[in-house]
């Protein structure tokens, strides 16, 4: 499975930016899809995840943000409003064969990252 994260950006605090993650290669194996983010010096965290029609958010992101598929596409969003200088962080997806899980340990492949910046 291969996974290609894009969206990243530059944004003011209170805007929006939408994050693409394509999939390719043996993806009928995939069972969740997420989005983790890492900023300097912190662990990598759990952003959101997508199983079936099930989706799981971080307490700091819910409500603000939203994962959704494009299964012709075969391609992951998230959609992230109302953006705050602490969302600044890369963000990676990642794809994983088990049950949803939301440690970064668990995910069996994962895309490069893409960068957010939220200025104040």
């Amino acid at each position: 499975v291969q996974l290609q994260a894009s969206g990243g950006g530059l944004v003011q605090a209170g805007g929006s930016l939408r994050l693409s993650c394509a999939t390719s290669g043996r993806t009928f194996s995939v069972n969740v899809m997420g989005w983790f983010r890492q900023a300097p010096g912190t662990d990598r965290e759990f952003v959101a995840a997508l199983r079936g029609d099930s989706t799981y958010y971080t307490d700091s992101v819910k409500g603000r943000f939203t994962i959704s598929r494009d299964n012709a596409k075969n391609t992951v969003f998230q959609q992230m409003n109302s953006l705050k200088p602490e969302d600044t962080a890369v963000y990676y997806c990642a794809a994983r064969l088990g049950l949803f899980d939301n440690d970064p340990r668990a995910y069996d492949y994962w895309g490069q990252g893409t960068l957010v910046t939220v200025s104040s």
